[in-house]
């Protein structure tokens, strides 16, 4: 279930002059942009949580009392479109601006990219992804793909140069590990020595059909347009039998990104032909732009 209290709102915590920060404007807007986002509520209280123990580390350190700096690589479990990457990225700014990370750049990366075609090559690519990503977060989707290949296959050795380059540079690098819930489970069972080199594991779960009417709202807002109630009708439905599709992962807010993108191009044909020009009918989204009929729009 996805209904829970609300968060609690970390930006009042990063507001507080005791809290030192590189930048806070940019780590109250960064904040603000995680806010947002629809629904996501364990990964706005994971953000409430460190910056709560980054404030009671600096309150700690006041009085000559130790301080942990925790690991903090992340397991990210969900369907396409339930904003793991988007996250990611917004963490990375939090980050930098918490001083955990020194740049907060994010470099995202699947199994083509750390895998090579021969012994030391995956290695060599490995380790110079892992340099690129210092300072920031490498974003592995997929993760899982890693060890498709059996015993032989060159993607362990990909696992085994990771690790050890989380560990060379624990001080200023987040890994996070991305792809499908049942996937990344059966992924973290093949490999017992991962789970505890990852503490932080959030589930990004599908979005309820409310929360993708909201986000696509505030898509359409974002380009200065807006469904009539005929054109909510019409993505609603079209919402509801793509998630009751077995053959294919409901690809959530990726699915609803397509439709209002798709839906604006066929209101541009549509408002051309028609010669309409009034402000009003340039903002408009209708059910016919909507339409599922397979025209390749």
């Amino acid at each position: 279930m996805r209904r829970r209290a609300p968060p609690r709102r970390p930006r009042r915590f990063a507001s507080d002059p005791e809290l030192k920060v590189a930048d806070r404007e940019a780590l109250r807007e960064a904040i603000g942009a995680l806010e947002r986002l629809v629904g996501l509520d364990d990964v706005k209280k994971l953000i409430y949580t460190l910056i709560a123990q980054r404030l009671v580390n600096e309150r700690r350190r006041a009085y000559g009392l130790k301080t942990e700096r925790q690991t903090v690589h992340m397991i990210f479990r969900g369907n396409p479109g339930t904003g793991k990457t988007t996250v990611a990225r917004l963490l990375g700014r939090i980050f930098r601006e918490l001083g955990v990370l020194s740049r907060g750049h994010l470099i995202e990366v699947e199994r083509a990219d750390l895998v090579g075609e021969y012994i030391g090559h995956t290695a060599q690519k490995t380790r110079e992804l892992i340099r690129r990503a210092v300072g920031g977060i490498l974003f592995i989707d997929e993760a899982y793909s890693l060890i498709r290949g059996g015993e032989k296959d060159f993607g362990r050795e990909a696992i085994d140069t990771l690790v050890k380059g989380m560990e060379d540079h624990r001080d200023d690098l987040i890994v996070i590990l991305a792809g499908y819930d049942r996937e990344m489970l059966a992924f973290l069972q093949a490999n017992p020595g991962l789970p505890s080199r990852f503490p932080l594991q959030i589930v990004f779960p599908d979005y309820r059909m409310e929360e993708l009417l909201k986000i696509a709202e505030a898509m359409c807002a974002e380009r200065e347009y807006r469904m009539d109630a005929g054109a909510r009708r019409r993505l609603e439905g079209r919402i509801a039998r793509a998630m009751l599709r077995r053959d294919v992962p409901f690809a959530n807010a990726r699915f609803v990104r397509n439709a209002v993108e798709r839906a604006i191009r066929r209101h541009a044909v549509r408002t051309v032909r028609q010669g309409t020009t009034s402000r009003e009918a340039l903002m408009t989204l209708t059910a016919d732009d909507f339409a599922d009929d397979g025209d390749g729009l």
